[in-house]
């Protein structure tokens, strides 16, 4: 039977989603502020080369840093309310299809 999540109390939950916002607005800043130098080099040492170049840029660096953060930030959310030890995960028979010998 899987145990009770810490996240299942409201005021556990509140804070720890508080956090994550937190975490995210920071997140956000340090995008919109490495996306700024990104295309300030790129056009300090390259020039206007075109519009979409630039946009191209400005949304692969934004993306890749959003939901790269966004999903570690999720990570560190549930390990760190505990949510992850309530989960049960004893796969019955799990050892007869690997075992450390097997290496």
């Amino acid at each position: 039977m899987a145990r009770k999540s810490p996240l299942d109390d409201p005021v556990n939950a509140a804070h720890a989603w508080a956090r994550y916002r937190q975490i995210m607005k920071w997140l956000l800043a340090a995008t919109v502020l490495t996306v700024a130098i990104a295309t300030g080099l790129l056009f300090a040492y390259n020039g206007m080369i075109s519009v979409h170049f630039y946009i191209a840029v400005a949304l692969g660096i934004s993306l890749t840093m959003l939901l790269g953060g966004g999903l570690m930030g999720l990570v560190f959310l549930s390990n760190g309310t505990g949510h992850d030890e309530s989960v049960d995960n004893q796969l019955p028979g799990r050892d007869e299809f690997w075992s450390p010998k097997d290496d």
